[in-house]
């Protein structure tokens, strides 16, 4: 049974591991199992780390592990691949110093100044989000141990057979939910396989690091942030987050291929509710219709399907009265730009990411509400597209670069910084909170 995408993997995995003891800390191998281990760990409210190892191959022959190196020095080495290669003792510190170094750059980028949790007599449970050969897994395992890891636990969504065999002699248990004989790729089981970035790696520590072991969504005014949205004769699922004292909703409208589980439109969610907007993610098509390419594409479907989800946020006890902004990513920005330009449809203000704008080029400027064009630098084509379609907008609008982005925003640093710049266009253009509103005879409402 494929997952949904590495949050479902890892609530899955934790379903398999909730009577594990010995005071556990759960590690994800960077980038792609760390998603899944923070699903563990808020599952089983346990630490979260990650686990930094690095192989040591041979030099003539890279692919020939001799050994592996974590953090704080750690080495473990395969003394007979050593003795069989004859590797000497100085080539063999050369490699190990530039495997070190490479460690130290990593944990800075995702750790921080932040200390690695100590293994010493913990439990420690090794995650990853699937398993091909399992030579970075076996790495990971034997690091954890010469850690001091009392127990080693590897725990991964799907894995071929003949691989959970051998990594079983390594790890204490291995915990496993899919085991296939023909497994071409690890992608192929999941639903959502988006590349996971550094960036979202460091959030998810740092979220954790931060105070607690609730991810923003546990913040919401809801028991549960699962929503249904009828639109027309379909049902459409979404993820709605909503913080205390919210002051408007932002409704996501992904790009093709994208879905509400997107970790980008996740890491970009998050950052809107902490700075208390709510957040509506949702997918515009149901998965049969995505079978279908040109739905993806169809603009005007996606837009009628937007305006219909818009009414029914009006209508939620819990957002009434709240005004409602979009935050759109490549074709869903068109979408959302033509829904914003449909009389009667009053939306706040409109942010769009890597857009699509020209999609949406006869609407343009029928479109009303202030809207933010944020293109990367190294996206060129996209960019031109952009510059065009601010010059045909004639509401309030601004077009942001960032310099070193790409399409998707993978670079480090770069998905944090277009964030931050749809926080600010939305709170800029939101109306006062009602506290702060002028009396009909002058001065403020307040304490």
């Amino acid at each position: 049974m494929p997952f949904r995408d590495r949050a479902d993997a890892g609530k899955r995995l934790a379903s398999q591991l909730v009577r594990v003891g010995g005071d556990p800390v759960v590690l994800g191998l960077p980038r792609g199992g760390v998603p899944v281990a923070a699903e563990v760990a808020r599952q089983l409210g346990a630490p979260l780390d990650v686990i930094l190892v690095r192989k040591l191959g041979v030099p003539y022959q890279p692919e020939l592990a001799m050994g592996a190196v974590g953090e704080g020095g750690v080495r473990v080495l395969n003394q007979q691949v050593l003795n069989v290669a004859g590797v000497r003792a100085d080539v063999l510190a050369s490699v190990e110093a530039r495997a070190q170094e490479e460690i130290a750059r990593r944990a800075l980028r995702l750790r921080g100044s932040r200390h690695p949790i100590p293994l010493a007599g913990r439990t420690a449970i090794v995650v990853d989000d699937g398993i091909a050969t399992g030579s970075t897994a076996e790495a990971a395992c034997r690091v954890a141990r010469a850690h001091g890891a009392a127990r080693v636990i590897l725990a991964v969504p799907v894995a071929p057979p003949a691989s959970v065999a051998r990594l079983r002699s390594i790890a204490d248990e291995v915990v496993c939910l899919e085991t296939p004989e023909q497994m071409l790729a690890i992608g192929q089981w999941y639903d959502d396989f988006t590349q996971t970035t550094d960036e979202e790696v460091a959030e998810l520590l740092r979220r954790w690091a931060d105070g607690g072991l609730q991810p923003a969504r546990a913040r919401s005014a809801g028991p549960d942030p699962e929503v249904w949205v009828r639109a027309g004769p379909v049902a459409l699922a979404g993820l709605l987050d909503r913080p205390s004292s919210a002051r408007a909703v932002v409704v996501f409208v992904h790009g093709s291929g994208s879905s509400r589980h997107s970790p980008r439109n996740r890491s970009v969610a998050h950052v809107l509710q902490e700075a208390g907007l709510a957040t509506l993610l949702f997918d515009l098509l149901t998965p049969d219709e995505e079978q279908d390419r040109t739905n993806v594409f169809d603009v005007d479907l996606l837009a009628e399907r937007l305006i219909e989800v818009t009414g029914w946020v009006r209508h939620q006890p819990q957002l009434e009265g709240l005004p409602v902004c979009y935050f759109g990513a490549s074709t869903g920005a068109a979408a959302a730009l033509c829904a914003a330009a449909e009389p009667g449809v009053e939306i706040a203000a409109v942010v769009s990411r890597g857009g699509r704008p020209d999609l949406a080029t006869i609407r343009l400027p029928a479109v009303r509400a202030p809207t933010l064009l944020i293109v990367g630098g190294r996206d060129e084509v996209v960019l031109e597209l952009n510059r065009s379609a601010l010059a045909a907008l004639r509401c309030e609008s601004r077009l942001e670069v960032v310099q070193g982005a790409s399409h998707l925003f993978e670079e480090p640093g770069t998905l944090g910084v277009a964030a931050e710049l749809a926080r600010d266009w939305f709170l800029a253009h939101l109306p006062p909170p009602v506290s702060a509103r002028p009396r009909a005879g002058g001065g403020t409402i307040g304490n």
